[in-house]
């Protein structure tokens, strides 16, 4: 089945009692048993609910997995992979990382005897210096957050595997229109569906997609048991929101390339973070692994000053200054005081994040506009 086919029918059957196509919202907290253990499948809305199971099966068919879990949000879903391991285990993850995750790693995890290394997933090399044998977890994003950074998923599956770690992969820059990890030996994708799949800025999200049965059963007992659920309402706006995620990931990615050509041609913008360039240091592992290079990025200005930077950021009229990203709608970002505000500045400056750093989520609309409105806002 082709991509489009596939988003727009995945996880949809009609209604069974109405034929309506589109799945109900089914608002309600319990289900009425036959018997003392005898119901339709469904006990408890924490455990079940009819909405939510039909979005599981829409996010396992997309990211061409076998089982698909929603949690209440992104940060829910990590949660839920961290509760995977024991106190003692290890975690190698990288230096360019999203900031709620750094924030859940050092804040919450560490407290509970977990260890963490943080390296450069570019380096082959540097990931496997870092392996251990307490290594139980590699965490890797790619496209990273914000610097555009690229991480071989093929080659660091090889070595999750050869190691007895499992690999985890944040594809949320990428989508799964872009990019599928479990193709690539990945045993986990996750997902912030708050971004790209939900797609509309209306809804927070978070999802897993797994082949293993063992670790689907182990990842269900912790969304169980922990309770970190979405509600009927959210999962129905998600699986609206991905029967349109190809039509908006081709419109995203067309505006996305325009605006990084654009920006690095600007005589006031030095350096642009995206990883569509072929001189990209990770171009060539984009290339193979994903369909597109995307709409995220991220730039500097010449002059490196960060309240130039935070004037720029207050002028624009289409971009919204905000946080998050991925939805139809063009947002401008400052890392530094927002999505990345909870990693330690001088870690953010030795990784490569500076204070003046601006990130792009580039929307669907007219790119002729956007690159104007960006052009009044540089000046």
């Amino acid at each position: 089945m082709k991509i489009a086919t596939k988003f727009i029918h995945a996880g949809m059957e009609p209604d069974p009692s109405t034929g309506a196509i589109m799945t109900p919202v089914y608002m309600t907290s319990t289900y009425v048993q036959e018997a003392p253990g005898v119901n339709k499948g469904f006990e408890y809305a924490r455990s079940q609910n009819p909405t939510r199971k039909a979005l599981e099966e829409a996010l396992a068919i997309i990211e061409n997995g076998q089982y698909g879990l929603a949690f209440s949000s992104g940060v829910a879903a990590t949660d839920a992979v961290l509760k995977l391991l024991s106190p003692g285990d290890e975690v190698v993850t990288g230096n360019d990382l999203y900031g709620g995750t750094y924030r859940l790693f050092t804040k919450v995890f560490e407290r509970f005897g977990i260890k963490f290394s943080y390296v450069d997933m570019g380096s082959l090399e540097a990931v496997e210096a870092a392996i251990s044998p307490a290594t139980k977890l590699i965490w890797l994003e790619t496209p990273t957050n914000p610097l555009m950074n690229i991480g071989d998923i093929a080659a660091i599956a090889a070595i999750a595997k050869s190691s007895g770690s499992l690999l985890c992969v944040d594809n949320t820059f990428a989508s799964p229109y872009l990019q599928n990890p479990l193709d690539l030996g990945a045993d986990i994708v996750m997902h912030s569906s708050t971004k790209y799949l939900g797609g509309h800025s209306d809804v927070i999200q978070g999802a897993l997609v797994v082949n293993d049965k063992t670790l689907y059963d182990s990842l269900y007992f912790i969304q169980k048991s922990c309770g970190a659920v979405p509600g009927p309402m959210d999962c129905f706006l998600v699986l609206r929101g991905i029967k349109t995620l190809h039509l908006r990931m081709q419109r995203h990615c067309e505006n996305g390339e325009k605006i990084a050509h654009w920006l690095r041609k600007h005589p006031k913008v030095g350096k642009v973070y995206w990883c569509g360039f072929e001189d990209h240091p990770g171009y060539a592992v984009a290339k193979k692994q994903m369909r597109g290079f995307g709409g995220m990025m991220s730039f500097e200005l010449k002059d490196n000053s960060v309240e130039t930077a935070k004037q720029l950021l207050s002028s624009t009229r289409l971009f919204s200054l905000a946080e998050s990203l991925g939805g139809v709608e063009s947002l401008i970002n400052h890392p530094a005081s927002m999505t990345h505000a909870s990693i330690p500045r001088e870690e953010r400056i030795k990784n490569g994040l500076s204070d003046s750093l601006i990130r792009l989520s580039v929307g669907v609309e007219d790119a002729e506009d956007l690159i104007q409105d960006l052009a009044n806002a540089i000046g």
